[in-house]
């Protein structure tokens, strides 16, 4: 059977147009949901400058409690969002907008959401250690290229190298705290 094409993994050199692309959906999302949106952030490789990634803009919308996650899921599923739920039972209720590798994927948490806080900490990280990223889009080309339409595989490889950078993130925190830096 030959994987539907947007079933396939597409990871494609940085596009300096993603930074207005999310400032469009953060408008977007923040009109759609109005009031009860404490932020709106832009996260995954799509946030790091210069890093390869899928074309799918992902964003994390924390909400300013719990309670508000069924009434956020409702409007994005109004606006066409497809839900996909709490897969790893994180407090992370994902959404998208596009097919495959292409569009958006949404996360609406709560305030003081566990995965959220590592997002950005890895995000920043990237951000600020550009030989991190490197070595992170050559992993994420990679098993593009091995996986081809695997999604279980191709995220559940990238795992150890996220448990890394974010193990060297907490240490380098560590050390500023303690002057070591």
């Amino acid at each position: 059977m030959t994987p539907q094409p947007y079933r396939s993994i597409v990871v494609v050199d940085y596009d300096p147009a993603w930074p207005m692309v999310f400032e469009e959906v953060r408008a977007k999302l923040t009109k759609l949901l109005g009031n009860i949106v404490n932020e709106v952030a832009h996260v995954g490789s799509t946030s790091v400058p210069g890093l390869s990634a899928k074309p799918k803009i992902d964003v994390d919308v924390i909400l300013e409690s719990y309670a508000q996650i069924p009434l956020a899921s409702s409007r994005l599923q109004a606006a066409g969002y497809t839900a996909h739920g709490n897969k790893y039972n994180d407090g992370m209720w994902a959404f998208t907008l596009g097919r495959g590798s292409f569009g958006e994927r949404v996360y609406l948490c709560a305030l003081g959401n566990e995965t959220h806080h590592k997002r950005l900490i890895f995000r920043d990280h990237l951000r600020n250690h550009p030989d991190d990223a490197a070595a992170y889009a050559a992993l994420k080309k990679r098993l593009a290229s091995e996986t081809d339409h695997d999604w279980e595989y191709y995220t559940g490889s990238k795992r150890p190298f996220v448990d890394e950078i974010l193990r060297k993130a907490a240490k380098i925190s560590r050390s500023a705290q303690h002057g070591d830096l």
